[in-house]
């Protein structure tokens, strides 16, 4: 990783509760003058405001120019305009004029100050795709831990963006504090906890959608302590473990760049479940098999065109880690030939 990604990541996210789940992998200690990106309890509103959202988006026209032989021909759309982050110069998107502006103070801060308390906190906040995406997360301020030794800290996301590439969404979710993974709170509902609002014209008008997706949080944790307990219960045989990995990650009969690609894959699903603390201590249960996948996914699989810690936070704030429990799920309900989860009602 480059100095001038590390740099971004310290620069552009706020890290709370340092002091009970320890500084992001990505930390790196201030220099003097500088100002850390961590705190030992929870994030000030005031800082999230300053640190990340001090500017607005604006909106602009779209215009472009072409040389003919005449001279510079040049073009105006009105059926189109762009985003613009004014403080950088940087165009986050081009959009129809229907696009609605879901602005990161608004959206991100004002909405999620309607539930802060002595309970709820804001736990992480920052920026990504040079602003064009935007998260704040609120965290109970005690870490929750398991009778099966699984120490996690519920949360709710609130995420948003100016390119278009995500919608406003909320949604909640759990953070285990031995690997810094995200895991899905939903997989156990019927329905998953998530609300999404479109940048329409509408949108502005659904302001009660998003005050009942907030008060989801306090479900959170008892919702994936239940997952927990009834994944742990679940036994997972060596054979198991070998037909699930047959089944996750099968490996091509010809010889070549795919079959070693998986054949890497197979030895670090297998090294995590032997061998790392991380994994390890659930050895022989569902949860273990949900943990192999989910810890690999994050630290291990390759990542092109982004940086991990990017990576990692995008897939959570989309919900694509939902996805990828859910499936972890499904695959060895398959391999088992049953269910393994109770739905909740």
């Amino acid at each position: 990783m480059s100095r001038e990604s590390l740099t971004w990541l310290n620069q552009n996210t706020l890290i709370g509760f340092s002091a009970k789940r320890g500084t992001a992998w990505h930390y790196r200690a201030s220099h003097q003058g500088d100002e850390p990106n961590h705190y030992p309890g929870p994030i000030p509103v005031a800082d999230v405001k300053r640190r990340l959202f001090g500017w607005e988006p604006i909106e602009g026209t779209l215009e472009t120019s072409y040389l003919t032989g005449d001279g510079v021909t040049r073009l105006t759309d009105p059926t189109r305009k762009t985003i613009i982050r004014p403080d950088t110069g940087h165009i986050l998107g081009v959009f129809k004029q229907g696009f609605q502006i879901h602005e990161y103070k608004r959206w991100l801060v004002q909405h999620i100050e309607t539930i802060l308390d002595d309970e709820l906190a804001i736990g992480s906040a920052g920026l990504l795709k040079g602003g064009a995406v935007a998260w704040v997360q609120v965290e109970l301020p005690d870490t929750c831990t398991t009778p099966e030794g699984v120490a996690f800290r519920p949360f709710l996301s609130a995420a948003t963006s100016l390119d278009g590439s995500l919608s406003s969404t909320y949604q909640t979710g759990a953070q285990l504090i031995v690997c810094d993974n995200t895991l899905s709170a939903a997989l156990a509902s019927n329905n998953a906890k998530r609300v999404k609002i479109k940048h329409s014209r509408n949108s502005l008008g659904r302001v009660v959608d998003v005050r009942d997706a907030l008060g989801i949080i306090h479900q959170a944790a008892d919702a994936f302590a239940a997952e927990v307990r009834q994944l742990c219960q679940v036994e997972i045989s060596d054979a198991h473990w070998r037909s699930f990995l047959d089944q996750h990650v099968p490996l091509p009969a010809e010889h070549g760049r795919s079959r070693t690609m998986a054949q890497t894959k197979r030895h670090a699903l297998m090294h995590l479940w032997d061998r790392d603390k991380r994994v390890s201590p659930w050895r022989g249960t569902a949860f273990g098999v949900l943990q192999a996948v989910n810890t690999f996914t994050h630290h291990g699989q390759i990542v092109r065109g982004a940086v991990r810690a990017e990576r990692n936070m995008h897939r959570m704030i989309t919900g694509d880690i939902d996805d990828l429990d859910l499936a972890t799920v499904q695959t060895l309900e398959k391999v088992l030939d049953r269910s393994i989860l109770t739905k909740a009602a």
